[in-house]
């Protein structure tokens, strides 16, 4: 069980270094790739310089590093900006307009960029100010926009994604674009939870409509933003050729498996980099200078999240070489726990695990392992995977760690310890119950 070892203490090395010592994930993550390496014994050199070049010839971990690069430049234009006020046009009418508006900013945004800070930086310093101004506590808007910082995990495609299917446990179950739909419709789910959330909170809050003064006419915002809502487009189009009504057709003609021919998970990044490029390009440096700055500012988080992706496939590829799989299909078939028990043991596990760490570690320490315990309980690879992203994505949302959570108080300009009762009870475990759900089937993503 040497295998199995190797990855306790690879989960160990990296809380102990990222948690403890207060070191960066990236940092942590190499800690972790060089302990399961020297489970490898006399064969480490060998099987960590493998693990390492197949990791960088990975289709996934051009597509992680593509889409972190297209929201740094996505942050760059002010095309976010205008997709909020066209949100705020339609939903800021509504009692507690500026509540919505937020979660369905978080949604959109999550979808697009992923990165849960980021996302509640980008949303909260505009949706924070509104809701306070219509009668929203400090406390409760940092609350929501905390909240809805976990559904950059929830929506395809984000790293924490790329670092759960790249890894050697679940290429073994699964094709990597199998896990698009399924989590596509689980971050649904995650984002209808937060709306029936919003309607008890105004309730319950009494908050009314956002000021007029605060709310641009509808058909303004939407002549002058228009374009932002094409963000969505290279991610409509790959999947209509490959699983859409089309795909049939265009497969017939050209004699092709649409589905093998298109990869999204390299298509809709490229597709992405390119529209974020035409829609920002007045606002985006036209000479060398000009983007070597951007890129010196981007640099430190890129390296930092490319390295996390590249150390945690490298000492996934080496966990294989050593047997993981299979000494972890053998203790899994030992257990008889029915589906419903292993769902919540799996989802509390990654709750606490990714308290501490990031969702990224936390998939890159336990996700394959997860999966695999789903799995051995009949439940389908693709809804697992899924499931088991829901749980991680709890992670912006559980006290004291998760760095939404302070970023969100800055804004607001609260204390960050009243917000983590409210987080526990309206964010972290009922987003535990939608997991369980979804692994389950009773909230269907497939």
């Amino acid at each position: 069980m040497i295998a199995i070892w190797a990855l306790v203490a690879f989960i160990v090395a990296i809380v102990f270094w990222n948690a403890v010592l207060k070191r960066n994930i990236g940092e942590s993550m190499i800690v972790g790739f060089l302990v399961v390496g020297a489970f490898a014994g006399r064969q480490a050199p060998e099987y960590m310089w493998h693990g390492f070049l197949d990791s960088m010839q990975e289709e996934v971990t051009f597509a992680g590093l593509a889409f972190i690069f297209m929201s740094f430049v996505l942050a760059k234009t002010p095309v976010l900006d205008r997709l909020i006020d066209i949100l705020n046009s339609l939903l800021g009418r509504l009692r507690g307009g500026p509540i919505y508006t937020s979660t369905v900013a978080g949604g959109m945004f999550g979808a697009i960029a992923h990165v849960g800070a980021s996302v509640t930086a980008a949303v909260g310093s505009v949706t924070v100010p509104w809701m306070k101004r219509s009668g929203v506590s400090g406390e409760l808007s940092a609350t929501v926009v905390a909240g809805c910082a976990g559904m950059g995990v929830t929506f395809p495609f984000s790293a924490t994604m790329f670092i759960l299917v790249g890894s050697t446990t679940v290429t073994g179950l699964m094709e990597p674009d199998e896990i698009i739909l399924p989590l596509a419709l689980a971050g649904l789910w995650c984002l209808g939870y937060r709306l029936l959330l919003n309607y008890y909170l105004v309730r319950k809050n009494g908050l009314q409509p956002i000021a007029p003064e605060d709310r641009i006419p509808a058909k303004r915002s939407l002549r002058a933003g228009w374009t932002s809502l094409l963000l969505f487009v290279p991610i409509i189009v790959p999947l209509l050729l490959t699983r859409g009504p089309i795909a049939v057709p265009i497969a017939e003609y050209t004699d092709l498996v649409m589905s093998s021919a298109i990869s999204l998970i390299t298509w809709i990044p490229v597709l992405m980099i390119l529209l974020v490029f035409f829609l920002g390009r007045r606002h985006l440096p036209r000479t060398g200078r000009g983007w070597w700055k951007i890129l010196g500012e981007t640099a430190p988080q890129f390296g930092v999240i490319g390295v996390t992706i590249v150390a945690a496939f490298s000492a996934s590829n080496v966990l294989g070489d050593i047997g993981l799989p299979e000494q972890l299909t053998t203790v899994l078939e030992s257990l008889s726990a029915p589906a419903w028990l292993m769902a919540i043991l799996v989802g509390v596990i990654i709750v606490v695990i990714a308290i501490p760490l990031t969702a990224s570690a936390t998939m890159a320490a336990v996700g394959g392992v997860a999966v695999a315990a789903l799995v051995g309980v009949g439940i389908p690879a693709p809804v697992a995977a899924a499931a088991v992203l829901v749980f991680a994505s709890t992670e912006g949302a559980s006290p004291p760690s998760g760095a939404p959570i302070y970023v969100a108080a800055g804004i607001a300009r609260v204390d960050p310890g009243k917000m983590f009762a409210p987080l526990l009870k309206y964010y972290c475990v009922p987003i535990l119950g939608v997991g369980v759900l979804i692994a389950l089937g009773l909230l269907p993503v497939s």
